[in-house]
């Protein structure tokens, strides 16, 4: 494979969804601290906030009829959910509902959960006012006890490094790869199983997010990546690292967008990637055109 070099464009560096970016931390805060699970309530509600952690913890287990790949909520919202920087559930349960000018429309947090089961899970989203939904709704707005409504906290996204002055390397996220991911995330990003479980996720291929999942952004991946991986070395990876390795991933086929327009990637492209942060979609990488989808 030869170099590939990109220059990331800073115009799509903005935050792509309806939320506001995180605030820096000052290095005298502390991030918010969800409750405990010791003080969850024998009732009724403990019961379905329970349940709704069961399911982001096993959701493809427990929703298989949602699920369309291998992926679980808590492959990029880590411990529980609750982590900082991993994009936690209290940092954004009070944020929503969320007006979004785009496309001059209130979205539900439900909505976004939805999404979350069309692109990440590249699957059927459940309906809004069913059990899945509610519980883990449920669960997001106990783990946001006592966060502010309409703020948004440090800690809330993926906190993204800045992008190379020279531009992302594919080249060398590849040798990034080699050396810190494929230990846990397999030599062609095929994830790795216990019996038929996955412990550790797939990030190209037919099990991995789809090209309509947030994390297709090469910004979005290198602020995860950066603050949470390799998984327990978190914040090891310098910025350059971080973009990256990012590229190398995200530039591997992977399940179709949803939301081709007439089996036209080009279309595609123009509607939903030209203006979603930094991306591969519809680009040619030595030859060849990447957003095919999985075959």
């Amino acid at each position: 494979m030869c170099t590939a070099i990109y220059a990331a464009d800073k115009s799509k560096l903005d935050d792509q969804t309806q939320i506001p970016a995180a605030p820096n931390k000052l290095s005298s805060e502390k991030y918010f601290q969800p409750p405990k699970d010791s003080d969850l309530q024998n009732n009724a509600f403990g019961d379905l906030v329970r349940k709704g952690e069961a399911l982001f913890v096993n959701t493809k287990a427990l929703a298989p009829q949602n699920v369309g790949n291998e992926m679980n909520c808590v492959n990029c919202h880590l411990d529980r959910g609750r982590k900082a920087n991993s994009s936690p559930m209290w940092g954004a349960y009070p944020m929503y509902p969320a007006y979004r000018k785009k496309n001059n429309k209130v979205n539900t947090y439900a909505e976004r959960l939805q999404g979350c089961f069309s692109y990440s899970m590249n699957g059927t989203p459940p309906p809004a006012d069913g059990e899945i939904i509610l519980a883990l709704t449920t669960y997001s707005y106990w783990l946001s006890t006592g966060a502010p409504t309409g703020k948004a906290l440090p800690g809330r996204g993926f906190d993204e490094p800045q992008p190379p002055k020279g531009g992302f390397d594919i080249a060398r996220g590849k040798v990034v790869y080699e050396k810190q991911c494929a230990i846990c995330h397999g030599e062609n990003g095929e994830g790795k199983k216990v019996g038929v479980n996955y412990v550790f996720p797939p990030l190209w291929g037919k099990d991995s997010y789809n090209w309509g999942a947030g994390m297709h952004r090469i910004n979005t991946a290198a602020g995860f990546i950066q603050h949470n991986m390799p998984l327990g070395r978190g914040e090891t990876l310098s910025d350059v690292e971080a973009w990256d390795v990012a590229a190398y991933v995200n530039m591997h086929e992977r399940p179709q967008d949803p939301r081709l327009i007439d089996g036209d990637i080009e279309k595609t492209r123009k509607r939903f990637h030209a203006d979603d942060g930094v991306n591969l979609y519809g680009t040619t990488l030595n030859g060849v055109l990447i957003g095919q989808g999985t075959k």
